[in-house]
């Protein structure tokens, strides 16, 4: 990957070469060092430099890996935690990590099954020898170089001497990959040791056997249940490993075998049943074939061998919740392929493990608030959507395509992904999240985020044609998800986003394309800000707007500005100050009019205000304003009226403006509004959600409750509507269709992600589903999409 000049020259007087790649932590560089050697340097981003916990966790990644050897790690070469950008060199591993490699190539064939588990139980026998626990052994913290396999990625270790006492595992968080951790880190996170190494090293081996793990699920918190309480489902584990990796999976700690055990059955080919006391002699019984350490120095795939290597040297973050573990369906496959849910060549999803009869109340209490605490940042703010056809009237006519009492022409069901920035059909890259929000254009179904401006799939099979990445240089790393603005006319609008120059020297440049939807190509690019107080042209965040005119968004280099860019030519046709009185401001549109819409705190501690104000599009001066109490978000439009929800306030209820007297109307509950609910407008109806899965249906016009429900969902996204049903899903895909009159729960569909890829603490709920016809299309998982026809529910 190219550097881009904002780069250091150096890093502690390491001469930067190369980048190995960028996320939301900081960025990896390859460097050499004097005498030569190749270095992979971790820059930590200012604004994890000024958290004092994450340095001290820093510290702590520098600290764990110097204490083990290095022979079977990345060893530390040096590093700085009190730097203004914390850094650490560590000897480069070229090669792939464990999960890329089996999602490239498939499972591990029993020799190199045999090595892996020899080469694992070596590594985190010395790592326990040090007095470390790892805490996070997954696939992607496996890397398979040359000389066998290595142990990285010590972010939220710890000492094992210090763990009763460690502050930090004290906070209420949840650390590790779901898919790949012990019983005790959902139950007693205190109490975790070395034991859950070997937990998660039996998880590790299923995985590399199987391209799936033995507790996969599609939600993390069915995924956390069967951890504590399930059964591990183990097919198509080789029978001559079968007892070892049942062994590891033990629920007690004590049942597990140690590291130096483990290994010493592997290297003499014991059996669990021959497993002798401490300090007895081994029994021997030689494994057919070569011994388990020498396919190790086999050299892996070409393929797997690549540049991308920089995954194997990520900055350590404990909100990477497996991202790099799902085994989704990937370019490249043919058609039947494709079509398969991740994990099962035959077409059907993994098996779900079996659950005890019996479940101990104790552990089920602790696997519950774990995952409450893994969807934690879901539920400590209220998000309020707007309507889903942001530019028609709720209860105004559909678009012609949705009119279709059918299906799109040449329709059938689908499932795809699309790729991400430097990917090619051999291998993925990028960021590993959801798409942000997606649109229907003519027969295109065109989809934004996870680091891609916008990517265009058919309509009718899912074939996905185009991607344009939001960061076009060739690292492709800004850090910005992408979404789309808005479409019109066969266009979809977009940004843009690369580094720039800012007065600290950190900054980014902002542009808005607008793309033909059918082809991808180009039609016209303007630059909206660059430097450090620009502002990101996002619309699913408010930045930006899109009406007939063109594009609504946030201008100028500090933002202070917002501007019209002509829908056909991208010209700014006017620019307008952001007023400075109003506090925050976002903007917004319903049925084909732009708002401004301001909320400013009082200083005298009293209750929010929002000014609202109709955006003139000949001029951009405001046609009419309107002050309401509150901190008020808009849902859409309903018949003559827009309709606002408080983003604070649980008790206010509904505010209404009449769209041609401005006529401000407060519409009162007749039941308290569910804590820690989204709001959102469809079909004329405002529906509240909670991650939980409770959705509660009220008639905006008397704020009467119509119907109380519960889908079961985790993390359920925006709903959409027919004339008979209310359809939800959450971030997996599970998808649950509910009687439009009675909120009855009358279909569901089970999950499509395999669980573990996507950050189950940053992606906050599922996307927007959208209806054509009787085609209903659920965003899930890493950039994926799959339709189903209603009817068939």
């Amino acid at each position: 990957m190219a550097l881009r000049d904002s780069d250091p020259a150096e890093v502690g007087g390491y001469r930067i070469e190369d980048r190995l790649g960028s996320g939301g932590m900081g960025v990896v560089y390859l460097a050499h060092s004097a005498s030569g050697r190749r270095l992979a340097i971790k820059v930590v981003h200012s604004q994890y430099a000024d958290d004092d916990e994450f340095r001290t966790r820093f510290r702590r990644e520098v600290a764990a890996a110097r204490q083990v050897s290095g022979a079977f790690t990345a060893p530390v070469v040096d590093a700085d935690a009190d730097a203004t950008h914390p850094w650490m060199a560590t000897l480069y591993i070229p090669g792939a990590d464990l999960g890329t490699h089996v999602r490239e190539h498939g499972p591990l064939p029993l020799p190199r099954l045999r090595g892996l588990a020899a080469g694992l139980a070596e590594a985190l026998r010395d790592i326990h020898r040090a007095g470390v626990v790892h805490r996070d052994l997954k696939p992607a913290n496996v890397m398979l170089a040359e000389d066998g396999p290595r142990v990285i990625d010590f972010g939220i270790s710890r000492a094992a001497e210090f763990a009763a006492s460690d502050v930090l595992t004290q906070t209420g968080r949840v650390m590790g990959t779901p898919p790949f951790m012990s019983p005790e880190q959902f139950a007693s996170p205190q109490d975790v040791g070395p034991a859950a190494d070997m937990f998660s090293l039996g998880s590790v081996l299923t995985y590399a056997a199987t391209c799936r793990g033995p507790f996969d699920s599609p939600s993390p918190y069915e995924t956390a249940l069967r951890v504590v309480e399930g059964e591990p489902d183990l097919t198509g584990v080789p029978d001559e490993l079968l007892p070892l990796v049942r062994l590891c999976l033990e629920k007690h700690q004590k049942s597990r075998p140690a590291a130096d055990e483990l290994f010493a059955l592997l290297r003499e080919g014991g059996t669990p049943g021959s497993r002798p006391a401490p300090g007895a002699a081994h029994p021997v019984r030689p494994w057919p074939g070569a011994r388990p350490t020498e396919p190790a120095v086999t050299a892996w795939p070409d393929a797997a061998r690549t540049e991308r290597s920089e995954t194997s040297h990520r900055l350590p973050d404990e909100a990477d919740a497996g991202r790099d573990e799902e085994r989704r369906p990937r370019p490249g496959r043919t058609p039947t392929e494709q079509s398969r849910p991740p994990g099962d060549p035959a077409g059907k999803p993994p098996a779900a493990g079996r659950t005890r009869g019996r479940r101990r109340p104790a552990l089920l209490m602790a696997c519950a608030a774990a995952a409450v605490a893994l969807a934690a940042i879901v539920t400590t703010t209220v998000a309020l959507i707007r309507d889903n056809d942001r530019h028609a009237p709720a209860d105004g006519p559909a678009s012609p395509t949705a009119r279709a009492a059918g299906l799109p022409e040449g329709w059938k069901p689908w499932v795809a992904t699309a790729m991400g920035p430097g990917e090619s059909e051999s291998g993925l890259g990028g960021a590993d999240t959801s798409f942000k929000n997606c649109s229907v254009v003519d027969a295109s179904l065109v989809c934004a985020g996870s680091d891609l401006m916008a990517t265009r799939f058919g309509l009718a099979d899912g074939r996905n044609t185009w991607s344009r990445p939001v960061d076009s240089t060739p690292d492709g790393a800004s850090g910005d998800e992408g979404a789309i603005i808005g479409t019109g006319d066969g266009r979809v609008y977009g940004y843009g986003a690369e580094d720039a120059e800012g007065t600290s020297g950190v900054g980014s440049s902002y542009t808005v394309y607008a793309l033909a939807a059918g082809s991808g190509k180009e039609l016209w690019r303007t630059p909206t800000g660059s430097g450090e107080m620009a502002v990101v042209p996002d619309g699913a965040e408010g930045a930006a707007t899109f009406v007939p005119e063109g594009v609504v968004t946030f201008y100028g280099s500090q933002g202070d500005q917002y501007a019209l860019l002509d829908a056909e030519t991208g010209e700014v046709r006017w620019r307008q100050p952001k007023p400075g009185d109003r506090g925050d401001c976002v903007l917004d549109s319903a049925s084909d009019r732009a708002y401004l819409i301001c909320t400013a705190e009082p200083a005298d501690g009293k209750s929010s205000e929002t000014s609202v104000s109709e955006i003139d599009p000949a001029t951009g001066k405001s046609r009419w304003t309107v002050e309401a109490e509150g901190s008020l978000q808009m849902l859409g439009r309903q018949g003559a009226h827009l309709v606002f929800a408080d983003g604070l306030s649980m008790t206010r209820g509904l505010t209404l403006i009449d769209a041609a007297s401005h006529k401000l109307t407060v519409r009162r509950l007749t039941e308290p509004r569910p804590e820690a609910s989204r709001a959102y407008l469809v079909r004329g109806t405002v529906y509240f959600t909670r991650t939980s899965g409770g959705v509660r249906a009220v008639s905006p016009r008397t704020g009467r409750t119509l119907w109380d429900s519960n889908t079961t969902l985790e993390r359920q996204g925006p709903p959409t509507a027919s004339a008979t049903h209310v359809y939800l899903a959450s971030p997996s895909g599970r998808l649950a269709a509910l009687n439009a009159r009675t909120g009855k729960v009358e279909d569901t569909l089970d999950g499509r992600d395999d669980g573990g890829r996507v950050d189950s603490l940053l992606v906050t709920s599922g996307a927007q589903l959208l209806l054509v016809g009787n085609a209903l299309y659920i965003p899930y998982g890493v950039r994926s999409v799959y339709t189903v026809d209603v009817r068939d529910l």
